[in-house]
């Protein structure tokens, strides 16, 4: 007989500061089972973010339209768009609901990297499809429509499964990327070595132009 499918991540999981789900998310299988089919994916980077305790949190100056599911009950996905051209997709954590969350920085795509290539028609190789978080939620199919999926629910068309987390000496840690604020702070995690782990970028403030004289 085959194996029955392994549940999903419940609650339970999501229900921890983002600072201690951030790395236990490293190996684990994400699903995207959306009308267009199916893409599951290793996550291999993350990043934590905590609500208002945390000055680069999206949630830091509280409830907003587009934040607002940040606020509700952890396991939900977060999808923001970003530079007037991108999605990016994160895991609502707790504990409660402290509007803190998991940015879904990287992954390796295991399976429809078909589907995930014409989403991605850009990228030259499998370990490029999913590396950079607005890649990742491409690849996926992510988009406003996702926005507030609970992953914990039954039949949901986002699951997180428990895939094979790495070993702890395999995990890293440093300081977020991109990020022009509380930046330092060591809560990039990623999975040493991996070729699908993006590049860290420090954040360059913008130089403000000196008019002529």
């Amino acid at each position: 007989m085959p194996r029955p499918a392994p549940a999903a991540l419940g609650r339970a999981f999501f229900d921890r500061p983002a600072e201690l789900v951030a790395p236990d998310l490293l190996g684990r299988t994400l699903v995207s089972d959306l009308p267009e089919g199916a893409v599951e994916l290793r996550i291999t980077e993350v990043e934590a973010y905590s609500g208002s305790a945390d000055p680069a949190a999206h949630s830091y100056r509280g409830m907003t339209a587009r934040n607002a599911v940040m606020f509700g009950e952890p396991g939900h996905v977060y999808v923001y768009f970003t530079y007037g051209m991108h999605f990016c997709a994160n895991l609502v954590t707790g504990p409660g609901t402290t509007a803190s969350g998991v940015l879904l920085r990287a992954g390796e795509i295991r399976s429809g990297e078909e589907l995930a290539r014409r989403r991605r028609p850009s990228s030259r190789s499998a370990v490029d499809l999913a590396r950079g978080p607005a890649r990742l939620a491409s690849a996926l199919g992510f988009d406003r429509a996702v926005n507030g999926v609970d992953a914990c629910s039954p039949g949901t068309p986002v699951r997180i499964l428990p895939g094979t987390p790495p070993e702890a000496a395999a995990v890293s840690a440093g300081p977020r990327t991109g990020v022009s604020s509380a930046a330092d702070i060591p809560w990039r995690f990623w999975i040493a070595d991996d070729p699908t782990v993006s590049p860290y970028r420090r954040h360059v403030p913008k130089k403000r132009r000196t008019p002529a004289g």
